[in-house]
């Protein structure tokens, strides 16, 4: 019960990033979601050590455990706009798959341009 409590707890934190970062947006009118903006001062606030990642370890891993769930709602969008995607499955395909090559690309480039600079008498 109580390790019920303490995920409770710790997903409520992570609302409040969510929320703090939805405000931001708002306020500055910025482009970038305010889910993004939490979560981007959320990992700062964990890498300089202001809060400890015990403090919100089970909550997240809580979310990632049931991230399935998730996707629910888009999928039944999709289906329900059906009509939308109706006789467009090739086209669909192919811009899934140069869209992860473009990912896979650009990820491969930025890793080896970091282990460039970390190893720099290689």
């Amino acid at each position: 019960m109580i390790k019920i409590g303490k995920i409770i707890i710790q997903l409520m934190v992570l609302y409040i990033f969510y929320l703090i970062g939805s405000y931001v947006q708002y306020t500055f009118n910025l482009f970038i979601p305010g889910s993004v903006i939490g979560l981007i001062l959320l990992f700062t606030l964990l890498v300089t050590n202001i809060i400890n990642v015990s403090w919100v370890e089970d909550g997240a891993k809580f979310m990632v455990n049931h991230l399935v769930l998730f996707f629910i709602p888009p999928t039944v969008g999709i289906m329900h706009y059906f009509n939308l995607f109706a006789g467009k499955g090739l086209l669909l395909v192919v811009v899934t798959i140069i869209s992860t090559v473009i990912v896979i690309g650009c990820s491969g480039s930025i890793s080896q341009l970091f282990y460039k600079r970390k190893m720099p008498n290689e």
